[in-house]
């Protein structure tokens, strides 16, 4: 082959990589901020089913610390109604069966459980994943889920499985990393609520 044969062959290369290469970025770009707003949808719809009145939220991520090694939080909100504290919200994750268990755990300002959303596990289809289901039911009745249980509970609560937890059928690990991470999200909150006194 010529040497310039070699040199526009190399050119036309390069040309399609770089209008490749700046394609790719254009799209990046676009799907982006889709994706940030697709995030922010579904973190303002989970943060409802823990906070059902009206609210507004603010990322505080790194002021509240867990007080457990084994529980780690990614994110914190604050929770507001106008200048009214409502409440906090953590997204937290624990040790589960199989693997990380990630929930949103909501405590309002009175230091009680407004809400827990499961958001990621890996743990055994049809056991350990009810938790998340809200289709099982610890209370028929009453329509009580696995989840909504921790709804109101307040932080003097042992947390124990079988005594005020009910646990899912065959998954005892499953139900017992939900508890932990529900308290210990709720502990964490309350005394960072607790701190900020008459700031409210």
């Amino acid at each position: 082959m010529k040497v310039g044969s070699m040199l526009k062959l190399g050119l036309t290369l390069a040309a399609f990589a770089t209008a490749a290469c700046v394609s790719l970025a254009l799209v990046y770009t676009a799907t982006e901020k889709i994706i940030a707003r697709r995030s922010i949808s579904a973190l303002e719809e989970a943060l409802k089913d823990l906070f059902p009145e009206p609210f507004n939220f603010k990322e505080i991520t790194g002021t509240i610390k867990s007080p457990s090694n084994t529980v780690s939080f990614g994110s914190e909100y604050e929770i507001r109604r106008g200048e009214e504290l409502l409440g906090a919200a953590i997204r937290a994750s624990g040790p589960s069966y199989g693997g990380p268990i990630t929930i949103l755990v909501g405590i309002d300002a009175e230091g009680r459980i407004s809400g827990a959303k499961i958001l990621e596990h890996s743990d055994t289809p049809g056991l350990g994943a009810n938790a998340a289901s809200p289709g099982y039911f610890v209370n028929k009745a009453a329509g009580t889920t696995f989840y909504g249980q921790f709804t109101g509970k307040a932080l003097s609560d042992p947390f124990e499985v079988k005594n005020d937890v009910a646990t899912i059928t065959a998954a005892t690990i499953t139900s017992r990393a939900v508890a932990t991470v529900v308290k210990t999200s709720g502990i964490a909150a309350s005394e960072w609520i607790a701190s900020l006194g008459d700031s409210q």
